[in-house]
């Protein structure tokens, strides 16, 4: 791991640096590269902007680790009202969530129960439920809330991280569930024995997995979704899809909003189905360093931004 990295990573953590740059005004200027906004009206508003590109979006409120059981019930309450809200406006659109939003670290059946009433809302409104992949130590009891969510209902997809040592074990394991699964690369600090610290190494896995999830998907026996901002990566794995005959549609590629917008429009506009990330929410600090640590080159275009 570059030191560049390790160094954004570690801020990521840092409650004082939170605390101190979410106060300040150059750096809210910043993460506007990133995120539209603070509000959902804002994340939203987006949405229906790149629908006119043939964009759709994925939106999801910042914000983890949360301390209370009645705070996890605001969340999921909040998260009842994104869905009506994307189901009245007619977007193309669908929310994500993190386990620890919604009380994983308090209790596990409060978290499946809240969880369970979004999947529920998400299929009677023909819209999908993601469920994010927070660091290793929440990986085998976010795949078990997945496989619990699956065994109910179908429009329910959970992400899978490249960079894990363990993640071809683990999706080998999910295929007999056909299921839909964001592919990502990984954007947390992780030791060694658990992932790859050398970026060739993750591409690697990455293309392995995706190449994995399309034979599958030929089957069909999932529906892979590519989140990535690499390029001829995504590509290689469109190519493939198409040399095993998966449609387009039968696949998507997601990236965030901010990055290669050009590109988005680009991939849309040759067939492919391309979704974009839209964060928001006031909990962005943690969120920010993890983007800028996947890309510390990033840096530089922040602060030259700040002082065009």
């Amino acid at each position: 791991m570059s030191l560049a990295r390790a160094a954004l990573l570690g801020a990521s953590r840092s409650k004082f640096l939170a605390d101190q740059m979410m106060r300040r005004s150059f750096a809210r200027r910043a993460v506007k590269r990133f995120m539209p906004g603070e509000t959902l009206d804002a994340a939203l508003d987006a949405a229906a902007g790149l629908a006119h590109s043939g964009l759709g979006a994925v939106v999801t409120q910042l914000g983890e680790n949360l301390t209370t059981l009645a705070e996890a019930e605001r969340v999921r309450d909040h998260y009842l009202g994104v869905i009506a809200a994307i189901e009245t406006r007619r977007l193309p659109a669908w929310p994500s969530v993190k386990p620890t939003q919604l009380g994983l670290d308090l209790s596990f059946d409060a978290c499946l129960a809240n969880l369970s009433a979004l999947a529920e809302r998400a299929q009677a409104a023909r819209s999908l439920l993601w469920i994010d992949m927070e660091d290793s130590s929440y990986v085998d009891r976010t795949l078990d809330l997945f496989r619990r969510l699956r065994a109910k209902y179908e429009r329910v997809g959970i992400a899978l991280q490249a960079y894990l040592r363990r993640t071809p074990a683990d999706l080998a394991s999910l295929l007999p569930l056909k299921p839909i699964v964001r592919l990502v690369k990984g954007a947390y600090a992780e030791p060694e024995p658990v992932a790859f610290p050398v970026k060739r190494d993750v591409d690697f896995a990455y293309y392995d997995l995706g190449v994995k999830l399309l034979e599958a998907a030929a089957g069909p026996g999932a529906f892979p979704v590519f989140g990535t901002h690499d390029i001829p990566l995504a590509r290689r794995l469109a190519a493939r899809a198409a040399e095993l005959g998966v449609k387009d549609g039968a696949f998507e590629i997601h990236m965030l909003y901010g990055i290669r917008a050009a590109e988005q429009r680009a991939l849309a506009a040759e067939g492919h189905t391309v979704k974009v990330l839209i964060s928001y929410g006031s909990a962005w600090f943690p969120w920010y360093m993890r983007r800028l640590a996947e890309r510390p080159a990033n840096v530089w275009f922040v602060v030259k931004s700040l002082v065009a």
